[in-house]
């Protein structure tokens, strides 16, 4: 979810529109890499109060690197295994589940929303008949961002509001489609709003039970969760999520239901880590649908030769290869989480946002050291 706002309004993320287990990481290491720590300080320079990476390694041994503070009161830092609202990350999971019910034959993924959702996507041009599941989890489908909505609302309006799926996709329908379905990219949170309710649909659950009995309890990630509405805050232990202002606006608390499917996940760094290198290495989706999140179309989403599948994007790493992953931007936390599906992972956060360009180009400079660093450490 692209939710953020800049003093006393809301704006329009212009970064990376959200871009972006295994087993139990083994023992933690505590000495940063270089690159990482400079990469880490520029975005504390560039005016976030604090930044965390959290890498895992081939050897499965997870390690930190932190600069600044998580609180601006108190002076103390981002705890290490600390909570953070994660913010389109949840894409990644809606998709996975959505993925894993086409394996089970009861999505198709180039059938009709209409089929599962009908009567939903209609009017002033929308039509749910022309749109297929594909086309919501690629960001094809050319429906309007009901976010733009909330841009010129003052942002403590927002912070106990809340919102339900069906009133956040009706907002979307007061307007026509960017585009017909399938000719363009263009990034929505509307599309997961719908494939959330299309989850709960088709199994008659509610998103939040699908995503913890589907994903998060089987890889015993213990710090994540998809908050419901009205649930505003933060389990600790947790850093504070400011937006900026003079002085900062304390974001921490905060009812994440106006993302809902589409950004109100709760996560940390490990867990994050934990579940893109499950995905990665085939342990939530068999072969067929994995190869399919994974199949990339053009976007423009930030970095030269990144791209997006279904909930899923790859960027270039500086060292060859690339990564596969998801940002987040949502009210007080800046996220990007990367695998490259071999071991290597790192999750970074600011408990800013929005965030400067100097600050997002610094989220993916301490991502790529990161997940670098194993071939720089091992001689490659």
């Amino acid at each position: 979810m692209r939710l953020s706002l800049r003093r006393k309004q809301i704006t329009a993320v212009t970064a990376l529109v959200a871009l972006m287990t295994a087993t139990a990481a083994g023992p933690a290491l505590a000495a940063p890499h270089p690159d990482v720590q400079r990469s880490l300080d520029a975005i504390t320079a560039g005016g976030a109060p604090g930044a965390l990476a959290t890498a895992h390694d081939r050897a499965g041994q997870v390690w930190w690197a932190r600069s600044g503070v998580g609180d601006v009161v108190t002076g103390d830092p981002i705890p290490e295994r600390g909570r953070f609202r994660a913010g389109s990350v949840t894409k990644t999971f809606v998709a996975t589940v959505v993925l894993q019910l086409v394996a089970e034959g009861r999505v198709e993924l180039d059938s009709p929303v209409e089929e599962h959702l009908p009567g939903v996507i209609a009017g002033n041009g929308n039509d749910g008949t022309a749109i297929t599941v594909r086309q919501l989890l690629q960001h094809t489908s050319g429906i309007y961002d009901y976010l733009q909505e909330f841009l010129a609302v003052d942002p403590e309006e927002l912070r106990h509001r809340g919102a339900d799926p069906a009133e956040l996709v009706g907002i979307a329908m007061q307007h026509e489609p960017l585009f017909p379905a399938g000719t363009s990219w263009s990034y929505s949170n509307t599309n997961y709003v719908l494939a959330g309710m299309l989850v709960e649909r088709v199994t008659g659950r509610s998103i939040h039970t699908e995503i913890a009995e589907r994903i998060v309890e089987p890889l015993g990630l213990r710090g994540t969760h998809l908050p419901v509405r009205g649930e505003e805050r933060l389990p600790g232990p947790h850093p504070r999520g400011y937006a900026p202002g003079e002085p900062l606006i304390d974001f921490t608390e905060f009812d994440p239901s106006i993302g809902g499917a589409a950004g109100a996940l709760i996560s940390t760094g490990e867990d994050l880590n934990r579940f893109y290198e499950a995905l990665l290495g085939g342990r939530l989706l068999p072969p067929e649908q994995l190869a399919e999140m994974q199949r990339t179309i053009p976007a423009d989403i930030g970095p030269d030769g990144a791209a997006y599948g279904l909930g899923l994007a790859s960027v270039p790493l500086s060292c060859g290869g690339e990564f596969w992953g998801h940002g987040g931007d949502i009210i007080g936390f800046s996220t990007l989480a990367a695998t490259t599906g071999d071991g290597r992972s790192a999750t970074v956060v600011a408990n800013l946002n929005p965030a400067t360009p100097e600050i997002r180009r610094a989220l993916f400079a301490t991502a790529d050291a990161a997940i670098c660093a194993t071939d720089r450490s091992a001689g490659r």
